[in-house]
């Protein structure tokens, strides 16, 4: 995948319905999704439960873009590799999930995968800084991890502001996860941000007999970031 800062949204699958995956994926993408975003639980990290390698196996043959997968578990390290090959393109792990989030960037190279970095809320972004190098993408939190549906933290915008300020010219996406909508992306995408995640912001009014309803919600999403640009 060649590198670009174009708008992308990425819908999380954690907002689509549970019971038709493979047609919700399929919907999305025909409706204009850039990636498929996917949520992976633990319930130790976050307070939820999600998805494991078989589930992302079995999402993988309907995603044709590009399939993102969000750990949001500690330890970490131990399931790189049966992520990788369950088929993501992409693996974001915290930095707030072991001691050591260089080695797991190591790591999750070494699979052949892209590799991102995640910050919670409450983490600032300069913690980072000595990660970059290792880095496809750094994802900034602008809700605190484990539930979809929640509030836009404001203070995120500037934290994506540093975190562009610290990429300088590297080839670095920057995503947003947590609460984006018309209303927020606007300012996101000013301050630096190239990629978003979007629940219920994109499955709202929806379903994969109603797919229109997500071509709507994604154009949305798009048109609100492009005037921003």
């Amino acid at each position: 995948m060649s590198f670009d800062r174009s708008i992308k949204i990425a819908p999380s699958i954690l907002s689509a319905d549970f019971a038709n995956f493979g047609q919700e994926i399929q919907a999305i993408e025909a409706q204009g999704a850039d990636w498929v975003h996917v949520d992976v639980m633990d319930g130790h990290f976050v307070p939820n439960l999600t998805f494991g390698p078989p589930a992302i196996k079995a999402f993988r043959p309907h995603v044709k873009t590009f399939m993102d997968v969000h750990l949001m578990i500690a330890p970490v390290d131990p399931y790189i590799q049966a992520y990788a090959d369950a088929g993501a393109d992409m693996i974001v792990a915290h930095v707030e999930a072991g001691p050591h989030p260089h080695r797991t960037l190591q790591a999750i190279k070494a699979t052949g995968a892209k590799a991102g970095i995640s910050l919670n809320p409450g983490t600032p972004a300069n913690v980072i800084e000595h990660l970059l190098p290792l880095c496809d993408m750094v994802l900034v939190m602008s809700v605190n991890p484990g539930f979809g549906g929640q509030k836009f933290i404001p203070s995120s915008v500037d934290k994506v502001r540093q975190v562009r300020e610290m990429i300088g010219d590297r080839e670095i996406h920057i995503q947003v996860d947590g609460g984006v909508d018309p209303n927020t992306i606007g300012p996101l995408v000013k301050a630096g941000a190239d990629c978003f995640v979007a629940g219920s912001a994109v499955f709202k009014g929806g379903s994969v007999d109603t797919p229109e309803v997500y071509g709507e919600n994604i154009r949305a999403l798009k048109a609100a970031a492009q005037a921003a640009q």
